[in-house]
């Protein structure tokens, strides 16, 4: 690869400013970007494109793919607010092309601040923080701070110290001590990685958590994530509520906090919160959030998630210290975590944010269609509903005033995009069904 940075054809706001004066720029001319957004592909690097953008910053926007064709699809490139669309090698086979990659993108752009969202991209990055951050201010947490928090293991050590719950678990090094775990805990239990991202010399991925209602399905899950160099928790099954607090702290001082109640996930179990309300801060998680940061010493944005039981009890599930996929619902709500960070990575005074609006629904409609498809082939598994109640509810919900990702009547291309998209992989599965049968 000659040239490691891909911008798409006419996604360059250098020709859209020669355009607008009606005369040639000389060539050296470029302008300096204030912010790069790596992960277009996820929601909430949409919402930050958004935020920032209207904000008068310039924005480019960054996502690692080896199918260059397949940037059409992505919802944030087509938002008017991204003025720079880059297509980055993928990082999951060898992380060398995209460093290259990404050193030359700021080199180009001139970008100040680096905003990452995803597991992946915040792996790579603490690997190489100190050769990035000659480049551009990297708005993420200290070292130090990041390694308890992506950590569950450290995470909830820290927590059982603060007095905060944590759900009951044992490690398990091995398949051989997965008997000894389902005397301890019991089933059903949920499997999880001690971290959520996997980095080996043969594959890179995520790693997610697994429900187990059964000694069989225990020691698979166990030997799959161990098979793919995870170390493993195995910990007790909580189907009360998931509420989650978000925070931006810095500089020893809270300056903005949020909770949400998510009603719905895809997956079921611990996945992305496809249908989730702005609710006021609850004080028992409210207190525990701002003391695990506080202890952590964990700077920038984080969202902590609990779960309760069925006493109404909060228990720690993890941390996230990366804008996380259901921001929007915040920045809806008068919180703009997004440029609350930015602020924080470049310097600036932060805004204090002393409330927000109570009360208000987001839909990521894509994730809540796939997850009612689930309860099909889930059926009868804990938490998840019964498949007639899981479409009504589906249904009723069109009927709940709300808002819905990607859709934005300031900025509609990246809701067309979505659709799109989203019906192009339902024509590809469908094909694939009918090929197999």
């Amino acid at each position: 690869m000659k040239d490691a940075v891909h911008d798409l054809p006419g996604s360059s706001i250098e020709m859209r400013v020669a355009n607008s004066v009606g005369q040639r720029q000389p060539e050296n001319f470029r302008l300096s970007y204030d912010v790069l957004v790596l992960d277009a592909i996820l929601r909430q690097s949409l919402v930050t494109v958004r935020s920032l953008g209207r904000r008068g910053l310039l924005v480019a926007a960054v996502e690692a793919t080896n199918k260059l064709e397949g940037a059409s699809s992505l919802p944030a490139f087509s938002s008017r607010w991204c003025q720079r669309k880059c297509i980055a090698p993928s990082y999951e086979r060898s992380t060398e092309p995209y460093l290259t990659y990404l050193e030359q993108a700021l080199d180009r752009t001139g970008a100040r601040v680096v905003i990452t969202s995803s597991d992946g991209t915040l792996a790579l990055i603490r690997q190489h923080r100190e050769q990035l951050e000659r480049r551009a201010a990297i708005a993420l947490a200290k070292e130090s701070a990041l390694e308890v928090a992506i950590n569950k293991d450290r995470t909830l050590e820290i927590a059982a110290q603060l007095g905060v719950a944590v759900p009951r678990g044992v490690q398990v090094a091995s398949v051989s001590d997965v008997p000894a775990a389902l005397r301890e805990i019991g089933l059903p239990a949920v499997v999880k990685p001690v971290e959520s991202w996997l980095w080996s010399e043969q594959q890179s991925g995520r790693l997610t958590c697994r429900l187990v209602t059964t000694a069989d399905e225990a020691r698979r899950a166990v030997e799959e994530l161990i098979r793919l160099g995870g170390s493993t928790i195995f910990q007790q099954f909580l189907t009360g509520s998931r509420e989650a607090v978000s925070l931006m702290y810095a500089h020893g001082e809270i300056y903005a906090c949020f909770a949400q109640y998510a009603k719905r996930t895809h997956p079921p179990l611990g996945g992305t919160s496809v249908l989730r309300q702005s609710i006021v801060l609850p004080q028992d998680i409210g207190d525990q959030s701002e003391h695990l940061v506080r202890e952590i010493e964990l700077e920038g944005y984080s969202e902590i998630e609990f779960r309760r039981d069925s006493k109404g009890i909060p228990y720690l599930m993890e941390i996230n210290p990366r804008l996380s996929a259901s921001i929007e619902v915040a920045v809806r709500a008068g919180v703009d975590f997004p440029y609350l960070l930015y602020q924080w990575a470049n310097g600036d005074p932060i805004d204090h944010v002393q409330g927000y609006r109570v009360g208000g629904w987001m839909r990521y409609l894509e994730g809540d269609f796939l997850t009612t498809l689930q309860t099909l082939s889930q059926r009868g598994r804990p938490g998840v509903a019964p498949p007639v109640q899981a479409m009504v509810d589906f249904v009723l919900t069109f009927l709940k005033p709300m808002g819905y990702d990607y859709l934005d009547w300031g900025d509609p291309l990246p809701a067309c995009t979505a659709m799109a998209g989203f019906v192009c992989y339902l024509a590809k599965r469908l094909r694939r069904s009918l090929s197999e049968g």
